[in-house]
């Protein structure tokens, strides 16, 4: 069974997404609904599925309603964040003036389909490796802008978050090795410089790598391109020194083989640059 969805907090860097999402479509109003429709009608948009998704976005699309202002459609949702719907099923209800339904219509469903994809994507990973102890966790690969969505999306399919951005945590890759000398020489000068609050996590492509990473004191320790059967000697060679990340061409026919290898995480950039747009539709009823 999965937990409740995580709650969105609504950020100015939201509102100021939703503001362009809003402008970008808008424009200066919807010519053909003004041409076509009377001004005074009202109606009701239905939002349904059109396969089986994981819904997200809810929260996302009432912030966007109140983004909108005074007029906005009133919605209904018949379905919540992190619920499995199959086809078919209704996911929301609008009533409103029928100009402005159809003006926000595809923004609406923008929104709705991108960070549905996304959870529905995460959750069919979340579910291969159910029963082990291993995490499913996302990566910065995110559509430039939308990184709170993509990583809302990722923690409603059940996932959790990596570092949200730079700041978020020290995480020694290949070009930082290059550039500090080496595993040993970048994990000591990260503990001397860095933050107190911030563990260190350094990429590894071999055993010997790892085996320089737990020495030199790293907190985590990501295995690249590592075999199931790989990553299972690295866990049993750490002992619990460090958290065990793999990382690298990891899919879904392969991702349960990395979970029973002993991987603590499991970081799938496909969750955000891979997943495929969820089919959602919005009619009116009239």
């Amino acid at each position: 069974m999965q937990n409740a969805a995580p709650e969105l907090v609504p950020t100015p860097h939201l509102d100021t997404l939703l503001d362009l999402a809003l402008a970008e479509d808008l424009g200066c109003g919807d010519v053909t609904a003004a041409a076509l429709v009377p001004r005074d009608a009202v109606a009701v948009m239905r939002v349904e599925a059109r396969q089986r998704l994981v819904l997200c976005g809810a929260p996302i699309v009432d912030r966007l309603l109140w983004r909108f202002g005074p007029g906005a459609p009133v919605i209904k949702w018949r379905a919540a964040d992190g619920a499995t719907v199959e086809a078919g099923a209704p996911l929301a209800r609008l009533t409103g003036r029928l100009r402005t339904l159809l003006a926000l219509e595809r923004t609406l469903l923008n929104l709705l389909q991108r960070t549905s994809g996304v959870a529905t994507h995460t959750r069919a990973f979340v579910d291969a490796v159910e029963g082990t102890a291993a995490r499913i966790v996302d990566t910065r690969k995110t559509l430039p802008g939308w990184r709170m969505l993509d990583k809302y999306a990722t923690r409603v399919g059940g996932a959790a978050n990596h570092r949200m951005a730079l700041d978020g945590g020290i995480l020694i890759k290949d070009n930082h090795l290059a550039a500090a000398g080496g595993v040993a020489a970048a994990v000591t000068a990260a503990k001397r410089n860095a933050p107190h609050s911030l563990r260190i996590e350094v990429e590894v492509e071999d055993m010997a790598g790892l085996d320089a990473a737990l020495d030199a004191g790293a907190d985590v320790v990501l295995l690249d391109n590592f075999t199931p059967d790989q990553v299972k000697h690295a866990v049993a060679r750490a002992g619990g020194r460090a958290i065990i990340e793999a990382s690298g061409g990891i899919d879904l026919s392969t991702v349960r083989a990395f979970a029973e290898a002993g991987a603590d995480l499991i970081a799938i950039g496909a969750l955000t640059h891979s997943a495929p747009a969820a089919d959602i539709a919005a009619e009116i009823d009239g």
